[in-house]
């Protein structure tokens, strides 16, 4: 049987384990594609191709498809998220030399506490530079919102592509950096830096990325869409059961992938991670999901938030820039293309963004699904109607 094959990119992190277990383990094939899986240097150079037709879909960072709509960093197209390839999975970690002057200023070195850790940070660097693969991520939303939080509202944000950020560090061109697995390991291994923050800590339910997809490839190519999506799903299922993460990371850590060792990919799949040279490895309650608690739903009150965020800083009308955001996440083609394998979908597409800070059970079309946790940090609750956030609960800074 003849099949159809589709050229998909990917920037080498452990989150593009979806698509890559989709080949590798015959889920593509079994939904009659061939995945051509195109490795790219950063995601500048994802996006050109994507936009350029050279690319037919790819894994992307979640606010990427909502920059494109939006016409941000020079490059406008209409590009929509077909569905969530992973929430979380994010680190901050700063070089080695600033972790010392953290404690000499009283950071008792914890993973956990966003606060403490934050105004460490602050106290010991004032101004830091702090470098992220991407101006449209959610790494550059999370140090916004997680800083900001603290009053410090203009971070200086340096773009380094993740398999660069380790080297960035140690030559000193960054002070801190956000960056997706397994690269902050790598910044941790050799000696360039430490971990202080799990992203999860500053939002638990992040969508950190998407399977990204122009507009009109989407329109023309229905049967290829729908295959491509349920093939990732699947992909997404088989990486959440915990027997198959050995697996997974020997997959990953192939020549033609990661070309890491298999250990290091296996921290972020089981979300242990060493957080300075030989520490025992610090535990963290869903650091990267692909599949539980509707990880792979594209909610559109998440691109609202997104949106809302971005526009501010551009300065944008919020409003319109909400209203783009939520037409990019398409949840339309998701129920209709994954409702046989994803039964338990979630009845609404929005919802409020971090008002479960413990896992919730919401309707969905066959009963319930359970959904979170999601807080912030801060306990702010995103609220898509007005777009704007609302205090709900007493968490303060």
């Amino acid at each position: 049987m003849s099949r159809a094959a589709l050229n998909l990119g990917y920037v080498p992190l452990v989150d593009a384990a979806p698509l890559v277990i989709a080949r590798e383990l015959g889920f593509a094939a079994d939904e009659g594609l061939t995945l051509n899986l195109l490795r790219q240097p950063g995601w500048s150079a994802l996006r050109d191709l994507l936009v350029m037709g050279q690319l037919d879909a790819a894994h992307m960072l979640s606010p990427l498809p909502i920059a494109l709509s939006l016409g941000l960093g020079g490059v406008a197209a209409p590009v929509d998220a077909l569905m969530t390839l992973s929430a979380n999975g994010n680190v901050i970690g700063v070089s080695a030399d600033l972790a010392a002057r953290m404690r000499a200023v009283g950071w008792d070195g914890r993973f956990d506490t966003p606060v403490e850790t934050g105004r460490a940070l602050l106290a010991a660097c004032p101004a830091p530079r702090i470098g992220v693969p991407f101006p449209h991520s959610m790494h550059v939303e999370l140090i916004h919102y997680w800083l900001g939080a603290l009053g410090h509202t203009a971070p200086q944000i340096v773009t380094v592509p993740p398999p660069q950020m380790a080297e960035a560090v140690r030559a000193g061109e960054v002070d801190a950096f956000c960056v997706g697995e397994p690269w902050g390991s790598v910044a941790v291994d050799s000696g360039a830096g430490e971990l202080i923050l799990p992203g999860a800590a500053i939002w638990a339910f992040a969508p950190e990325k998407v399977l990204g997809a122009r507009r009109d490839w989407i329109d023309a190519h229905p049967a290829e869409t729908r295959a491509l999506m349920r093939a990732i799903w699947r992909a997404g299922e088989w990486l959440s059961e915990a027997e198959n993460r050995a697996l997974a990371s020997e997959v990953l850590a192939r020549s033609a992938y990661l070309d890491l060792p298999a250990a290091l990919i296996d921290r972020a799949l089981r979300g242990e991670l060493p957080t300075r040279p030989r520490a025992l490895a610090a535990r963290v309650p869903h650091f990267l999901r692909f599949h539980n608690n509707a990880a792979t739903f594209p909610w559109r009150s998440q691109a609202a938030w997104i949106a809302t965020r971005m526009a501010a800083r551009h300065g944008l009308d919020v409003a319109q820039a909400a209203d783009v955001a939520r037409a990019t996440f398409r949840t339309d083609l998701y129920r209709d293309n994954l409702a046989d394998l994803a039964p338990n979908l979630p009845c609404g597409s929005e919802k409020l963004e971090g008002a479960m800070p413990r896992p919730t059970a919401a309707p969905s079309l066959r009963g319930e699904v359970i959904l979170g946790p999601d807080a912030f940090f801060d306990g702010q609750v995103f609220d898509m109607s007005p777009a704007r956030p609302l205090k709900k609960r007493a968490n303060p800074v």
